[in-house]
């Protein structure tokens, strides 16, 4: 029972010393956490990586789509899930940062996430672009895009977070020594990665997600090493759980 406990809370707790870990517990927990800051640069490095073959913008990428859909598709799938897992990922590193400096984990978390969430909304404008190419042709999903590509929505709002959230994130990193100098420039770097409709990838996007990666992954290793360490069994367990509950949310899904 408290090795499932520490499994779903994150709790460190230093048996042989008595004393707390160095590294604060927030939430969504170490176990979580750590995962996500492996598994989000990961999926997102390979979304990107698979349209990297064809061009930037958005009618290369819809032709490309009717070309290769089963790449395209995969590619883009990726991307959102890399999004939608980096969340916890951030709100692990925004409390390790509030922990020590409580203004810079703050604002550097709010709008990390705040433009995280808006790239899952274009996650989404992807998706229905590619919806109506399968139903009316990649020139008329183009020439749809091409004469609404400027409108308002809400998340446009969010632009500049997406921009300036993890620079501040990342000074704020640094400055509470939460990460290291290299690694708070190249997470600093994440916020040239180019935002919106149908974006392909450039060298740029390669060189912002690298450091993105080179930030978090090993952070990420080290929380899921950090002692105590729960037995084998108890992760398997856990683990196997967590697929059927995601087998079953994807099978609920598509029933609806």
């Amino acid at each position: 029972m408290r090795i499932s406990a520490e499994i779903s809370t994150g709790t460190h707790i230093d048996s042989m010393a008595g004393r707390a870990s160095e590294a604060p517990d927030v939430f969504p927990g170490r176990w979580v956490g750590g995962v996500a800051l492996v598994a989000g640069p990961l999926l997102l490095l390979a979304g990107a990586l698979l349209r990297l073959p064809f061009d930037f913008f958005f009618p290369a990428q819809l032709a490309a789509f009717e070309q290769h859909p089963g790449v395209v598709a995969t590619s883009y799938a990726l991307f959102a899930a890399g999004n939608l897992v980096l969340l916890p990922a951030v709100l692990l590193l925004a409390g390790r940062v509030a922990a020590r400096s409580p203004g810079w984990g703050l604002w550097g978390g709010l709008l990390v996430l705040a433009g995280t969430v808006a790239r899952v909304f274009h996650s989404g404008m992807d998706h229905m672009a590619f919806r109506f190419a399968d139903a009316l042709g990649a020139r008329a999903t183009e020439a749809a895009v091409s004469a609404t590509y400027g409108s308002f929505q809400i998340f446009s709002v969010l632009n500049v977070a997406i921009l300036v959230g993890w620079i501040v994130l990342a000074i704020g990193a640094w400055r509470t020594r939460v990460l290291g100098l290299a690694a708070a420039v190249a997470l600093a770097l994440t916020s040239a990665l180019p935002l919106g409709l149908l974006k392909g990838t450039t060298v740029l996007s390669l060189v912002a997600l690298g450091g993105l990666a080179f930030a978090l992954v090993p952070m990420g290793v080290r929380e899921l090493l950090r002692r105590p360490r729960p037995r084998p069994a108890v992760v398997l367990r856990w683990t196997a759980l967590a697929v059927l509950v995601l087998a079953a949310m994807f099978a609920l899904g598509q029933a609806g």
